[in-house]
């Protein structure tokens, strides 16, 4: 997943009184699902819910419904948005009880189909959880499918969308017949398929054989030469990551889209075939939002499939913490850029700059071993570690890269040990762990050992990574630029979507056009202000601009919108860039080379 932060709480009661079942469960068997969200429904933002199974007997029912979304790794309670639970057999509405906040005990009287029904509050802009508007609604599996307690995840089940007649459904569930019902063999793969509803833009394409969607909301926003550029980009990176792993393990994959104007910045959330990306429209036809795309997509393999032991299979009840995230999330980030580069959709140079980009974050952050910022990702630390996985777990992956590569002769990669670990761990039906890492990458590098120092040093450890150790088997060097930048001059926070100044440095292009501390920033220029990172496209967008041209910054003060005038000011900073050393060895050309331009399997 690729997200920015976010902050739930639920309340529960510290004591609990027991709830115990009077009798056995009844047996279930024959379960359907039923998604209903058209236009009277969206007026209220739900969707409602109905569920049907057959018992074979009297006795009580455990019906569950999910805590998290996995690759969202935060427990949200999906529960507390349920709203008028009803439940019948026979004609007859029947007795029930919670057992515990996401679980709810049914009494089925006898032998028969019981059916249930429940309003889902979907009010929530998050990629794990649902949103309705006037024309559309998104929803994932776990908020909306219980499950029964006791017989497992291996139950086949059928979901029927009830919507109106001229809107549109895109999943990546499989179609089985008229009337919009889809059908999943088992509970893991039904919630792993999310749904978009409603007035939507539906296209495709092919790659290499398999169907490739898009479907994005609102109709009209996200089309044209935008779109058609979408498309090349998958078109371009995907086959690269097929080479990594060896086969492309679906027949067809979903790209689903919103763009909404009080959205801050964008994020997205995988699934087995498809994800969720959800962006203000300033992402549209930026290289962001490929760079996105092409994390989510590769996440298909690496945490769908290949996925460490502790997630391995998956629980719903509760957090399921594992110390690989900087694998599952970090090293699917470096091959997101790697990818995005074999595939020629950016170049090199801006690909070292992306990592360039990962190593500067990283400098910024506290000190942390990867395996503890992995397992903090369930309680979102306020340290400054938060997320950081993401890029310290990147680079790591790069200089396990190279080092495979040093070790074997560009014989083995970071490529052959994740296409191993898929073969051994997600085809043999089980998830890896550190024996599974620590082989694979020794076969790789011609059988030297290496990874239990990597790993107790900086992985298990803080130690700084070596990079000028590291960097010159292949080709690379680690420099300090010099630039000369424009600047604003304040620091912000954004929360919610709405940025707030936190300083202005006196004397600075933000303080001489009278910008003051408690202003909402709404933009600076033409760059609209839509979260934290708005310096980085500022500084891009006028970095050819000269000094003293003028500068409007608009502010909100109170209850007035101000657009203050300033001018434009340049600062001169020092940075530390990845770069390409010209005058390398022939060897480490050739590893350079071999991590540029990947290798067939």
């Amino acid at each position: 997943m690729l997200r920015k932060p976010l902050s739930h709480m639920f309340l529960v009661p510290l004591l609990l009184m027991p709830v115990t079942a009077t009798s056995a469960q009844a047996q279930v068997t024959d379960i359907r699902y039923e998604l209903v969200f058209n236009a009277e429904t969206a007026l209220t933002r739900t969707a409602i819910v109905g569920m049907m199974f057959t018992v074979a007997a009297a006795g009580p029912v455990e019906l569950s419904l999910p805590a998290w979304t996995p690759g969202a790794y935060e427990i949200s309670n999906f529960a507390r948005n349920v709203r008028s639970f009803e439940v019948a057999q026979g004609g007859r509405a029947l007795r029930w009880e919670k057992a515990d906040p996401d679980t709810w005990r049914v009494q089925a009287t006898g032998a028969g189909t019981v059916q249930l029904r429940f309003e889902f509050l979907a009010d929530s802009l998050d990629n794990a959880m649902a949103w309705a508007r006037p024309d559309f609604l998104m929803i994932n599996g776990t908020n909306a499918f219980l499950y029964p307690e006791g017989i497992g995840f291996d139950f086949p089940a059928t979901v029927t969308v009830s919507t109106e007649a001229d809107w549109q459904v895109a999943t990546g569930m499989r179609l089985v017949g008229p009337g919009r019902v889809y059908r999943e063999q088992n509970y893991h793969d039904l919630v792993d398929q999310p749904f978009f509803i409603g007035r939507i833009d539906l296209d495709g394409t092919t790659v290499g054989g398999k169907s490739w969607r898009i479907a994005s909301w609102p109709a009209g926003r996200f089309g044209g030469r935008e779109r058609s550029l979408l498309h090349q980009q998958i078109s371009d990176m995907v086959p690269t990551m097929a080479r990594v792993f060896g086969e492309t393990p679906w027949e067809d994959y979903t790209t689903l889209l919103i763009f909404d104007e009080e959205y801050s910045g964008g994020s997205a959330l995988e699934h087995q075939n498809s994800h969720i990306g959800i962006y203000h429209p300033n992402f549209i036809g930026t290289p962001l939002l490929a760079s996105i795309t092409g994390h989510e997509i590769f996440h298909a393999w690496n945490v769908k499939r290949l996925r460490p032991a502790d997630l391995t299979p998956y629980r719903y009840d509760a957090a399921q913490p594992t110390p690989w995230l900087w694998v599952s999330e970090g090293i699917t980030d470096y091959y997101a850029d790697l990818t995005l580069m074999r595939g020629a959709v950016v170049d090199s140079t801006m690909f070292l700059s992306l990592l360039s980009e990962k190593l500067a974050e990283t400098d910024a952050t506290p000190p942390v071993a990867l395996e503890d910022a992995s397992l903090s990702a369930w309680i979102h630390p306020t340290d400054g570690t938060d997320y950081v996985y993401y890029p310290k777990g990147a680079l790591a992956g790069f200089l396990l890269d190279i080092l495979i590569r040093d070790a074997s002769d560009n014989t083995g990669s970071l490529d052959d040990v994740m296409r191993s670990l898929y073969q051994t761990t997600w085809k043999a039906g089980r998830g890896f762990t550190a024996a599974d890492w620590s082989n694979a990458i020794r076969t790789a590098a011609g059988g030297r050992e290496f990874f239990g120092d990597f790993y107790h040093r900086f992985v298990d450890g803080r130690e700084p990574f070596p990079w000028h150790d590291v960097l010159p088997m292949a080709g690379l060097q680690l420099v300090t630029e010099t630039a000369r930048d424009p600047r604003i001059g304040l620091s912000s926070s954004t929360d919610a979507g709405i940025t707030i100044v936190m300083e202005v440095v006196p004397g600075s292009a933000a303080a001489d056009a009278g910008v003051l501390t408690g202003d909402f920033l709404i933009s600076v220029g033409e760059v609209t202000v839509i979260d934290d990172n708005f310096g980085f496209l500022f500084r891009a967008r006028y970095a050819d601009a000269e000094e003293g041209d003028p500068l409007a910054i608009v502010v909100q003060r109170g209850e007035a919108r101000l657009t203050l005038q300033g001018e434009l000011r340049f600062e001169e900073s020092s940075f530390r860039m990845i770069a390409l050393d010209p005058a390398a060895p022939a060897k480490a050309q050739r590893i350079r080379s071999g991590i540029f331009r990947g290798r067939p399997a």
